[in-house]
């Protein structure tokens, strides 16, 4: 049986193993390590909102793109219209988004983080800094590291959505 993704390094081509390509397993296996031990530890503030996989997914989205309409959500998310709106109740149930109708098409919903929704994403980003930091502690190449990691998200986001709607 293979992994999730097995397939999807090359998009189905299959080429000849290098040592270049272990390494790239070794960077794509510490990443969803170093997630799993973020997302496993929770957060120590009671204030803070806990959030299924999904909704941060859309909520780091929100924050990115205040006022985006749903189906443009769920493109970028890659959550399927159904369950993008499960989760966007879920988040409204927690407080932390709105709908709003649009000024320019009463029609059309976009939706925003709340006030709550915006001082959570701060908390929660600062328990991850303390986590991070105190675990790799001196990182004198962590700007590097932070602009490779946005190279290689841009670039699997770009393959899964092909030409934007």
């Amino acid at each position: 049986m293979r992994a999730v993704g097995d397939d999807q390094a090359g998009h189905g081509r299959r080429r000849a193993s290098n040592a270049s390509d272990d390494l790239w397993a070794d960077f794509a296996d510490l990443v969803l390590i170093i997630s799993r031990e973020i997302q496993f530890r929770g957060y120590s503030s009671k204030e803070a909102v806990s959030l299924s996989p999904s909704e941060g997914i859309v909520m780091r989205y929100l924050h990115r793109h205040p006022g985006a309409i749903p189906s443009r959500i769920a493109h970028a998310s890659g959550l399927q219209r159904s369950n993008l709106s499960t989760v966007l109740r879920g988040l409204e149930d927690k407080g932390v988004i709105e709908r709003r109708s649009s000024a320019e098409d009463g029609r059309e919903v976009k939706i925003y983080p709340t006030a709550r929704g915006t001082s959570n994403y701060a908390l929660v980003r600062a328990e991850w800094a303390g986590l991070v930091s105190a675990a790799a502690g001196d990182a004198a190449d962590l700007g590097s590291a932070v602009a490779l990691l946005r190279r290689v998200e841009a670039g699997l986001v770009g393959h899964r959505k092909g030409d934007a709607p």
